[in-house]
């Protein structure tokens, strides 16, 4: 049996675990298909774009174990733990995925609330009498 490599994503609060193998294509996360758990287009497009960069979307199973954030943040994170596992399988796609964006784990978070103010930064409406 083929061994499987797999890799951590994050994004915001969203972490998730990739095992990749080698199969026909099937991509599961949390042990639904890909297609009902992220039922937005364009998170099914973010978990498939690691795949379209290399133009090998048949060649590989995936599942995905999701857990915190929102389902955005889910598809992101899913996003780099496919391109970090492809890496595990195949070093040379390197420069393809590095071009692509595919390797950058994306930093941004929520700010913390600050006291005195009604969110990060917005104060309270201000009366001048």
């Amino acid at each position: 049996m083929e061994k499987q490599k797999n890799a951590v994503g994050r994004r915001k609060e969203a972490v998730t675990r990739v095992f990749l193998s080698k199969g026909g294509g099937q991509i599961t996360v949390n042990d639904k298909d890909y297609k009902v758990y992220f039922p937005l287009v364009y998170l099914q497009n973010q978990v498939e774009q690691p795949f379209k960069a290399i133009e090998a979307a048949d060649k590989f199973d995936v599942k995905i174990n999701a857990t915190g954030g929102g389902l955005k943040g889910q598809a992101e994170a899913a996003k780099l733990g496919i391109a970090r596992a492809l890496l595990e399988v195949e070093p040379e796609l390197r420069p393809v995925l590095k071009a692509a964006g595919l390797l950058k784990r994306d930093p941004r978070s929520v700010e913390r609330k600050k006291p005195g103010k009604k969110k990060a930064r917005r104060s309270f409406q201000f009366s001048k009498r």
